[in-house]
């Protein structure tokens, strides 16, 4: 009986770990700025963005469980990578297992997704378009490592990310509670979707030398370890200039400006990125970067509820 206690509890705790459930606060921020700058415009529902956080979540979720099975499938998380094993590498959870939670994680998302756009949307070409926009994150959730050529693997997870986490994600959740299109909200979404391009690439870091031995073919491999630090302090600096020039021309108040706060953080991370060559420093920093990322979103977004 103690026996099938334990095995319970490890397997058990072997889908949490392929659940990934610490990379939603990061889904969330995207949410969480649209939401606030709806609410900056007066138009904030509270159920809509409920269901836009759930949604978000549902499709993350599904991302980190297609992201497992892809690279397990490919081989490409092996015992060497930095990065903590999953419950497939494991051996706890077998790829048929796998497939099936792929499968009732997709059918979450979708109803979600129906629900939030029957509930938000007025017209039949909102309707349409984000039944559209719906499907290609579903598509764009599974396809990054599975597939016989994963847009992961040719160094396309950054954009991806970027419209995804940034665009689609802020000016979506924005613009189903206001129904306004404002083009100065793609400041603060391109904010959004470099900082959580930065996390990606902290963890493309993390395993480049892997990553680049089983042909997995990231961003970072594509720049090489120095240009990749670079790129990453770019990332960092440009998603603090892109809330800065939405606060200069929006003139919000002072609380436009709380954001500010967080570049002591991005200017230490920068600076260490730039100073630490080995793969395995950029262990600790992943954490950091994800902090940090939240920590900008959330001062960014106390400024608009001001």
């Amino acid at each position: 009986m103690e026996h099938i206690q334990r095995s319970t509890f490890f397997h058990f705790r072997a889908w949490l770990e392929s659940l990934r459930l610490r990379t939603l606060p990061l889904a969330f921020a995207s949410i969480l700025t649209g939401s606030a700058l709806a609410w900056w415009q007066g138009t904030f529902s509270l159920t809509i963005a409920l269901l836009c956080f759930l949604t978000s979540g549902l499709l993350q979720v599904l991302s980190n469980l297609a992201n497992d099975y892809g690279d397990a499938v490919k081989g490409s998380d092996g015992g060497e990578r930095l990065g903590p094993l999953r419950g497939i590498q494991k051996g706890m959870i077998n790829l048929a297992q796998l497939r099936v939670a792929i499968v009732i994680a997709t059918g979450m998302a979708l109803v979600c997704g129906i629900l939030l756009i029957s509930y938000a949307c007025n017209t039949p070409g909102d309707i349409f378009s984000f039944l559209l926009l719906g499907g290609l994150a579903i598509v764009a959730a599974i396809a990054y490592t599975v597939g016989k050529k994963p847009y992961g693997y040719l160094g396309l997870g950054d954009l991806s990310v970027l419209i995804f986490f940034g665009w689609l994600a802020v000016c979506g959740s924005f613009y189903l509670q206001s129904h306004l299109i404002k083009p100065l909200v793609l400041l603060p979404a391109t904010a959004c979707g470099l900082l959580a391009a930065a996390v990606l690439n902290i963890n493309n870091l993390r395993d480049i030398e892997t990553d680049r031995q089983c042909g997995k073919i990231t961003l970072a491999v594509r720049l090489g370890t120095d240009n990749a630090r670079r790129y990453h302090a770019l990332l960092l600096s440009g998603a603090l200039l892109c809330f800065a020039t939405f606060a200069w021309l929006e003139r919000p108040g002072w609380g436009g400006w709380l954001f500010l706060l967080s570049a002591p953080l991005f200017c230490q991370q920068g600076h260490y990125i730039l100073q630490e060559k080995s793969p395995i420093a950029m262990r600790p920093m992943l954490e950091k970067t994800v902090k940090a990322a939240l920590l900008a979103n959330v001062l960014f977004s106390i400024g608009m509820l001001l």
